[in-house]
């Protein structure tokens, strides 16, 4: 996707420079030593090396003359850019701790309940526990295994629905990405969700919104872009949304749960065990249901996108 070029962005670097002449002067702080990348433009850093052509064509051009390490200015935010498989080991396995942390974006905190989701959880106390429950909890071998009979029954339906149509042409890349979905959905949620429709239009909303060039990433310590812009606003409204479908999910399991006892562990979903974790209370970090609900969505999203019904 291109920046845009249009009169919008001189009008918004206008008031930069105007909210940027109008703060007071602070003091000079020591800049450790980057590594070598292209010359920087005051406010804007490197974006005007963006414009005009595929972001990813223009970094390779300027990784070519810059090395496989290269320091980009994007706005406020700093950022290396890698693009060798020596230098990609070294960012991810030898010292992955010191890049552990997610990007702090506007629409995974909002989207995804202040980033406590799997992907887009801050490195830390929070995310470790996250991924000891994804381990220990919910992808153990134990509990895959449990999700076979699943797994079966929506094979056995694919062959059905393929075998129905051996006389006429099928899509076999939709018919595989809808089984997919069905799969995750009834591993995680017990059943297909009754809501897909909706959830997945307020998924593409959310998709769209949040996969384009976005300011108030650039320019995170500028508060009123998001209002000025109406990021926040669209994003909000997509959020209540899907949050609305979660929280019956979540609800009626609860109810469920109740009226349920002795439920064999191979019967549980994934909102299931997760609803068990937060009433046992054995976390170090208790869990909420916008903790769980994020989880869900985590889930959910990787089931619809392997539909490709937004793609």
């Amino acid at each position: 996707m291109e920046f845009p070029s249009s009169f919008l962005f001189p009008f918004l670097l206008f008031l930069f420079i105007l909210f940027k002449v109008s703060k007071k002067s602070k003091p000079q702080i020591s800049i450790p030593k980057r590594p070598p990348g292209p010359w920087k433009l005051p406010l804007i850093g490197n974006l005007h090396q963006l414009v005009g052509s595929l972001p990813h064509h223009s970094l390779r051009d300027l990784a070519k003359k810059y090395g496989p390490l290269m320091h980009l200015q994007l706005g406020q935010v700093s950022m290396l850019v890698v693009s060798s498989p020596e230098i990609a080991k070294e960012v991810m396995k030898t010292h992955d701790i010191n890049f552990a942390q997610r990007p702090h974006l506007l629409a995974t905190r909002i989207v995804s309940y202040d980033s406590t989701d799997v992907a887009f959880s801050p490195y830390g106390d929070y995310w470790r526990q996250l991924r000891k429950i994804c381990v220990v909890e919910l992808l153990s071998a134990k509990r895959v295994k449990s999700f076979q009979v699943i797994r079966k029954e929506e094979v056995s339906k694919l062959i059905r629905i393929i075998n129905s149509s051996s006389r006429f042409p099928i899509n076999l890349r939709d018919r595989i990405s809808a089984f997919t979905y069905s799969a995750i959905s009834r591993a995680a949620l017990g059943k297909e969700c009754k809501d897909h429709d909706p959830l997945t239009a307020a998924f593409g909303e959310s998709t769209k919104l949040a996969s384009g060039f976005c300011l108030a990433d650039l320019y995170p310590s500028v508060k009123w872009i998001p209002l000025v812009s109406g990021v926040r606003h669209k994003l909000e409204k997509v959020q209540q949304r899907i949050d609305g479908i979660l929280q019956i999910v979540v609800d009626e399991h609860r109810e469920r749960m109740k009226t349920t006892t002795g439920k064999l562990e191979e019967e549980k979903d994934l909102v299931d065990v997760l609803l068990k974790l937060q009433q046992d209370g054995d976390l170090e970090l208790p869990l909420t249901d916008d903790n769980i609900k994020a989880v869900i969505l985590w889930n959910l999203k990787l089931g619809i996108e392997a539909r490709g019904e937004w793609m």
